[in-house]
């Protein structure tokens, strides 16, 4: 398998590209409110400047649920396994997993708020066996039952070395548009974005029983930094 070019110097934040369009429509919207309001009842100063604040923090909400940070993982990505989204580790428990594997894995949950970044990241390297989407419904993305009945991707990456590891993207009672970049076939690397979830939702990780897990429950995780599990 080459290997990936990690290109260190590059600029902190960028707008992801799935935001461009909403980000634009969301400027002229706010355009088309405010400008007649100033234009033609000028006298009402103090209503416009609410509905005109209230329109900016709205905007700069959109703006900041759609930065996508440019990181570069820093460390040897052999036997590693690498938060794939920002967020909070929700879930680490032993669990049969029905769609793919068919056995116990260890479960290892994040769960992503609307204030997180919300691309997420490649958690190895290796080569997709495996991208699908499942229709469901929209639970509150923390609930256990999320991972099974609400509306996800599955993801299966096969290691150079062909062990797998299952990554599943959970639309959650608010992120109804889950975005997958992966495609059965292609490579994938550590430092490249799997997809994104639009208005909080979370990832799930399926590993192997014996994998040392490098979290705990509660913790916070960045993706792409932060370490999930060494595999031995």
């Amino acid at each position: 398998m080459k290997k990936f070019k990690r290109i260190r110097k590059l600029k902190d934040y960028r707008i992801h590209r799935e935001g461009t369009s909403i980000i634009i429509v969301s400027l002229i919207i706010a355009v088309l409110i405010n400008a007649p309001l100033w234009y033609f009842l000028p006298q009402l100063f103090l209503l416009n400047s609410i509905i005109s604040l209230s329109c900016l923090v709205i905007f700069l909400l959109i703006v900041n649920f759609f930065r996508s940070p440019k990181r570069i993982f820093p460390g040897d990505v052999e036997d590693v396994v690498v938060a794939p989204a920002d967020g909070k580790v929700v879930v680490i428990e032993k669990v049969f997993e029905p769609d793919h594997f068919k056995d116990e894995r260890i479960q290892v949950s994040i769960f992503m708020s609307p204030l997180n970044v919300h691309a997420n990241w490649y958690p190895v390297d290796g080569v997709i066996t495996r991208a699908e989407h499942q229709k469901g419904k929209f639970h509150k993305a923390w609930l256990p039952k999320a991972s099974t009945e609400n509306e996800r991707s599955l993801v299966v990456i096969k290691m150079e070395d062909g062990r797998e590891i299952l990554v599943r993207q959970i639309a959650g009672a608010m992120a109804r548009r889950i975005v997958t970049y992966a495609a059965a076939g292609e490579e994938c690397f550590i430092d490249q974005h799997l997809g994104f979830i639009k208005f909080g939702s979370r990832v799930d990780l399926y590993l192997p029983l014996d994998a040392d897990i490098k979290v705990a429950l509660d913790q916070k995780t960045v993706g792409n930094e932060t370490i999930i599990a060494n595999l031995k």
